[in-house]
């Protein structure tokens, strides 16, 4: 990784955890008793303790540890495709930084209290509800999709390659 890709991954990386950290103190500290309506009946604030993950998946007695130890072992993996990713490779630079900011985000929370995951992004569209997220959740879905969609394109790149390759004529030794 070289300074420049240091830098961009770090700083968004490290945003997202400082800008997760804050909002979910302010939702606690302003949320605990009453939600904060914001756009009609489909957007609120409203504080939600979550000790399962994403979509309400839930484990059992042991879901925090399971999802500390699965978010660690996500972030060995990450770390991996950061150092595997070139200089020019900017957008999967930063989809891996919102990634891994995110993570850390909910895994600060997991650690810090066994209640969960602080979540306060409320949504309903009609009568669908949407489950409450945070910026660490956004983080990683706007992260994920956006390198999903990457490793997608240069999947598809390489078989088109391996196409030509194979369809090419051989060099014959005259």
């Amino acid at each position: 990784m070289s300074g420049a890709s240091s830098r961009l991954f770090w700083g968004v990386a490290a945003s997202v955890v400082v800008s997760d950290f804050l909002t979910k103190r302010l939702a606690v500290a302003a949320l605990t008793h009453r939600s904060v309506p914001l756009a009609g009946d489909w957007l609120s604030l409203q504080l939600v303790y979550n000790p399962g993950a994403a979509f309400g998946i839930h484990v059992g007695a042991y879901s925090r540890w399971v999802f500390m130890i699965l978010a660690l072992l996500a972030l060995v993996v990450l770390g991996s495709m950061v150092r595997q990713t070139v200089r020019d490779q900017w957008v999967r630079m930063t989809a891996l930084a919102l990634v891994c900011g995110g993570a850390v985000g909910n895994l600060i929370d997991r650690m810090r209290s066994a209640r969960g995951v602080v979540d306060f992004i409320d949504v309903w569209i009609g009568p669908v509800h949407w489950p409450t997220f945070n910026l660490a959740d956004t983080a990683v879905s706007c992260g994920a999709v956006t390198l999903a969609v990457i490793l997608w394109l240069e999947g598809r790149r390489g078989t088109a390659a391996a196409r030509e390759q194979a369809d090419a004529p051989g060099l014959s030794s005259g």
